[in-house]
């Protein structure tokens, strides 16, 4: 496995994951009893915009760099605030040179009583990531297989929270893999948040997946998609979607709102677009 996150921390696809991300912890917050988030491919952590990496694709510059320079609405930049905030927070000095992956800005999101458990198999990431929780008494760093990891974990203790899914989708067979993944780890734990990010690449196997999840009687799925251009002659990043199990009450209105402010920010020569699809109902059926 020779993917780097490092490539494209803080793009477009980015943005709009931990924007999602941020709204549906901000939602869990709203009871008292505590939660956990479960980040089954958690990364390195933290990525070094300035690195020659980083600074090769430049993709951040047309993700988090647009926003973090744009004028928002009011009503989005209120939501977003949560987020915005996280990743200033680690570029004390202004400007960007330092973006904060999803384990990140959970951790900066969560109160005394909520949970974290972060899940990475690379072990130089893994490594990282252990790294920068050390002496958290909230995070656990697992270095394991995501899928097998949800195995032994769900349901959480605490009854409540997210599972974020996000592989790299370098090897094929990942659509089918996050299917029978998630009908497997739902019929553990029917209650919680399941977020399964994906890329919008590769328009057949996506429609297929759509396909699975419509066909899987797992209730209350909801597809967040988000596209940069319309849809490119050959194999190209054009977009990404978030298939979510459980969406919280009243954030598909938020996440509208959001996604609206994105738009013209994100997309390519303003030609983005951007739809909240229900693909199962309360009894699992469209």
């Amino acid at each position: 496995m020779n993917y780097r996150h490092v490539y494209h921390a803080g793009n477009f696809a980015d943005v709009v994951k931990h924007a999602a991300l941020t709204r549906i912890v901000e939602y869990l917050k709203k009871k008292e009893a505590s939660f956990r988030v479960i980040d089954t491919h958690a990364g390195r952590g933290l990525y070094d915009l300035s690195s020659a990496e980083a600074q090769k694709t430049g993709e951040w510059r047309d993700g988090i760099g647009r926003i973090m320079e744009a004028k928002l609405p009011r009503e989005a930049a209120l939501l977003l605030k949560p987020y915005l905030d996280a990743v200033a927070a680690f570029n004390p000095e202004g400007g960007l040179r330092q973006y904060p992956g999803s384990p990140l800005i959970t951790r900066a999101l969560l109160r005394k009583q909520d949970r974290l458990s972060a899940i990475e198999l690379h072990p130089e990431d893994a490594e990282s990531l252990a790294a920068q929780f050390e002496g958290d008494v909230q995070t656990r760093v697992i270095v394991l297989n995501g899928w097998l990891a949800l195995g032994a974990h769900l349901p959480p203790k605490e009854k409540r929270g997210l599972v974020l899914v996000d592989p790299p989708f370098e090897e094929a067979g990942e659509f089918d893999r996050m299917a029978d993944g998630l009908a497997k780890r739902h019929r553990r734990w029917p209650g919680g948040v399941y977020a399964l990010w994906h890329p919008i690449k590769d328009r057949r196997a996506v429609n297929a997946f759509r396909s699975a999840l419509k066909d899987s009687g797992i209730p209350k799925i909801t597809d967040i998609v988000f596209e940069i251009r319309a849809a490119s002659s050959e194999p190209r990043l054009d977009g990404c979607g978030i298939a979510v199990v459980n969406l919280p009450y009243g954030l598909a209105k938020e996440l509208h709102t959001i996604l609206a402010a994105l738009k013209p920010l994100l997309g390519e020569n303003g030609a983005g677009r951007f739809a909240i699809n229900v693909l199962t109902g309360e009894n699992g059926g469209a």
